[in-house]
């Protein structure tokens, strides 16, 4: 009995500590966010972290400059390219259902408008769409962006996509990583050949549904508890309306709902952690940059991060896990920002690995 006894006092200890040391955690990043917001009270953030079964989230700022609610887990953002990884574990869902294969190539799965030139057939594979090597040329944002700040992508429609690509008669740095947004738009188009839906419908389906993520929204985000972006000269933003390219950037989201998504990537006994396990697989190794299918492979110490960014003209994101030690990360602000966005992270980051 006294040694039952001892092994009971024993565990509940370690369990203390457990308890102990990440709350001690949590403190040290709502410490440094609050710090982050004192230095800055006119942008907003959003954090939630996860580690070994237990959530954390916090928050600073306010909806808008001109609303005095405040931000919270809750609250929606956009997380802009961060829909990529949604789209890539879609592709790996679609793997797992024999659907398609990686090394699969993109010919037979395009919309029937897109006729590859003759010197580019057989030769992409969806897995090179998802990592960014490809050769296809790209959109122009930046002349999208001067033309129509607000809302860039309006004018991106079916033609515009057809013509890129139609026009192509080479790769010229296929097998290289260069970052790409149309490779996206047709990963989204390949799966709407595949299961004759709409991406949202698909995303809907397998990813937000299955998880009941309540606060993550597609096609329509008319809601409360909704951020105002703003761009780096101060003014209000837009959320981007995203059009023909919805699975490059079209997900709106709140810190506690992807937070959801990073739990269901860290349990390999689901769907979407099975898939995100298969996005994980390097894909792309050159100059120090490893890429699964649209995740970053980050090699720290004796650890693997996992991670992928978001921005649009008003807001910057980012979302990391590590899949050994069963944690991840989200960061949501209300200001595009980049700089920010990654000192926060790799802050939380040395938090957390010790």
């Amino acid at each position: 009995m006294k040694t039952k006894n001892t092994i009971s006092s024993i565990l509940f200890l370690l369990f203390l500590s457990n308890v102990t040391f990440s709350q001690e955690e949590f403190l040290k990043i709502d410490s440094l966010i609050m710090a982050t917001y004192n230095k800055d009270k006119d942008i907003s953030i959003s954090v939630g972290v996860y580690k070994n079964g237990t959530e954390f989230y916090t928050s600073y700022g306010n909806l808008s400059r001109e609303n005095s609610a405040k931000v919270n887990e809750h609250s929606l953002f956009e997380i802009a390219s961060i829909t990529k990884i949604l789209t890539s574990n879609l592709i790996a869902q679609a793997v797992i259902e024999n659907e398609i294969k990686l090394d699969d190539f993109i010919d037979n799965y395009l919309p029937k408008q897109y006729q590859l030139h003759k010197n580019i057939q057989h030769k992409i594979k969806i897995s090179d769409l998802a990592s960014h090597q490809s050769g296809l040329p790209d959109i122009d944002f930046r002349t999208l962006i001067t033309a129509n700040p607000q809302q860039p992508t309006s004018t991106v429609n079916k033609e515009l996509l057809t013509d890129l690509i139609n026009n192509e008669d080479a790769l010229l740095d296929y097998g290289n990583y260069r970052y790409s947004t149309i490779g996206y738009v047709l990963l989204g188009q390949i799966l709407e050949t595949i299961y004759n839906k709409t991406y949202a419908e698909i995303i809907t389906e397998k990813i937000i549904f299955p998880l009941k993520m309540d606060r993550t929204f597609t096609t329509n985000f008319s809601t409360e508890n909704k951020m105002t972006g703003y761009n780096p000269d101060g003014g209000a933003q837009e959320f981007f309306n995203w059009n023909i390219v919805a699975s490059a950037g079209l997900v709106k989201s709140s810190a506690a709902d992807m937070i959801s998504y990073i739990k269901a990537v860290l349990d390999s006994n689901n769907n979407i952690g099975t898939a995100a396990e298969l996005t994980e697989t390097i894909f792309y190794n050159k100059d120090s940059r490893q890429l699964g299918l649209g995740i970053n492979v980050l090699n720290e110490e004796e650890s693997t991060v996992y991670a992928k960014t978001g921005d649009t003209m008003g807001q910057s994101s980012i979302v990391g896990y590590d899949r050994e030690n069963n944690w991840g990360v989200v960061i949501f602000i209300n200001q595009r920002n980049h700089k920010l966005r990654q000192s926060l992270f790799n802050e939380i980051y040395e938090i957390i690995k010790k």
